[in-house]
């Protein structure tokens, strides 16, 4: 029986669509809705590709409608919500719903860096930089468990491309789908400056699905620093950048958890069963 009520709300890129997959596959989780962000295109594409997901997963009855408050009031202290988008949509709803975030039992998001490395901007990362208040509002508003996955982590932590051939060549519809929709990244990702962006070696950064891997698994993140993260937003060169207050100058009582090390042996078994 599944034990994790997930609410996901998503940009649906492909490593959206692999972390989709990955909490589908996961036997202990109940994914409640996925609700829809504009992001790596329009929300009306998001929605289409959510749908598009679903339907190669044969999990059509997932709910894919803007119902993020609701979902929570009526499940309040077990509902988990993971963010692998711009939050403006969490930033919408706390303020439509200032009690929400108290009624979480976590928030992960996969977004935001931690040195300075940007990959839209100079010092931005892309979830962020799409709407800066909206990160801002959610980092300062949201006082549940948060958990990060950012930029630079995910870089450091990529799969092999050996492991990612093995992914993609298991006999199921949802390999082939993921194959189909995969294929552009996989050939993007052969050119100097994709390497440039993706920095720390070669391989697969699926970004999304760390977050998810992580809202799955309790026991997936074997290492984490814990501060207090804000975001700017009026910077020349650093806007939307996230800020992490090592020293507690910014005075805030919350802290997040920002992912260092995790179980990589685990994320290959639920990249693996995500396509099975």
């Amino acid at each position: 029986m599944a034990n994790k009520k997930l609410l996901v709300d998503v940009d649906c890129g492909v490593d959206d669509a692999q972390a989709i997959m990955l909490a589908l596959a996961a036997p202990n989780v109940q994914l409640l809705a996925i609700t829809c962000v504009h992001g790596n295109t329009s929300v009306e594409n998001v929605c289409k590709n959510s749908l598009r997901v679903l339907q190669a997963c044969d999990r059509l009855e997932v709910s894919s409608v803007p119902a993020m408050i609701r979902i929570v009031n009526e499940n309040p202290g077990e509902v988990s919500l993971v963010a692998t988008g711009p939050l403006t949509n969490l930033a919408l709803a706390v303020r439509l719903d200032p009690s929400l975030p108290s009624k979480l039992r976590g928030l992960y998001i996969m977004g935001g860096n931690t040195e300075s490395r940007g990959n839209t901007r100079v010092c931005g990362e892309f979830n962020f930089i799409a709407d800066p208040e909206a990160a801002y509002i959610v980092l300062k508003d949201y006082q549940c468990p948060t958990y990060l996955a950012c930029w630079e982590f995910t870089c450091y932590n990529k799969l092999s491309w050996d492991f990612c051939e093995t992914w993609l060549a298991q006999d199921s519809h949802k390999a082939r789908f993921m194959e189909t929709i995969f294929r552009h990244s996989i050939q993007a990702s052969q050119s100097k400056s994709f390497e440039k962006v993706f920095f720390a070696g070669t391989g697969l950064t699926s970004c999304d699905s760390y977050a998810m891997a992580a809202a799955v698994d309790d026991s997936f993140v074997i290492e984490s620093d814990c501060y207090p993260v804000s975001v700017e937003l009026t910077g020349t060169h650093t806007r939307g950048m996230m800020v992490v207050d090592t020293l507690g100058f910014l005075k805030k009582s919350h802290t997040a958890f920002i992912m260092k090390k995790v179980d990589m042996e685990k994320f290959k078994q639920m990249m693996m069963a995500a396509l099975k």
